[in-house]
């Protein structure tokens, strides 16, 4: 009987090492998931950031090309004529 026994116990201690290691595995689990969503959330917020550079820039083109800058004066003009296209045609639906 002793041999069951022996094995009985070196059993139940390797199920506690076991259930140790799997709650230490779950916790370091649970920081890096919130690593992972820290690091998602500031992407978002960089990314939201870039994206209102990127606007501003492109009316601060506009608005040079249209101080008399040579710069980027094709590009202005095809966003003018655009944005008349638009006009027409909100003024159009209105008339009907």
């Amino acid at each position: 009987m002793s041999g069951i026994e022996q094995l009985v116990e070196r059993l139940e201690k390797s199920i506690e090492e076991t259930l140790l290691k799997m709650d230490a595995l779950q916790q370091t689990n649970e920081q890096l998931e919130q690593a992972l969503q820290l690091a998602h959330e500031k992407l978002q917020a960089q990314t939201q950031i870039s994206t209102a550079w990127e606007d501003k820039f492109e009316a601060l083109k506009m608005a040079n090309t249209m101080l008399g800058s040579d710069n980027n004066k094709r590009e202005t003009k095809l966003k003018i004529n655009t944005l008349i296209r638009e006009i027409d045609y909100c003024i159009s639906e209105l008339s009907e």
